[in-house]
């Protein structure tokens, strides 16, 4: 994870800490890690990506084992915010970081 936090720190970045407490932005969030979780064909590593909700805008990032999970877990997210509204930064893992920021 050390490697994939990397990208973290970039000043455009967007983390988890940058997370609004507002009510509606943390409701979007649990309800989206709600879909998330009970998907039990979803990998550990997709059950646990970063949904980072900014005035109900939703980043996803983090690792996940296929494209077929992305695209699940980004689906997930577009339920609960609407399409547009979702920026997919999931990395497949395994992807190089050339990969990486082509997604």
């Amino acid at each position: 994870n050390t490697k994939a936090n990397k990208g973290d720190r970039s000043a455009d970045a967007v983390t988890a800490d940058q997370q609004k407490n507002n009510k509606a932005d943390r409701q979007t969030a649990k309800d989206i890690r709600k879909a998330i979780v009970a998907d039990s064909a979803l990998s550990t590593y997709a059950h646990n990506v970063k949904v980072i909700v900014q005035n109900g805008n939703v980043t996803l990032r983090g690792p996940v084992h296929s494209d077929d999970e992305k695209k699940t877990v980004e689906s997930y997210a577009a339920k609960v915010a609407g399409p547009e509204k979702v920026t997919n930064e999931l990395t497949v893992k395994g992807d190089s970081d050339a990969d990486r920021s082509k997604q």
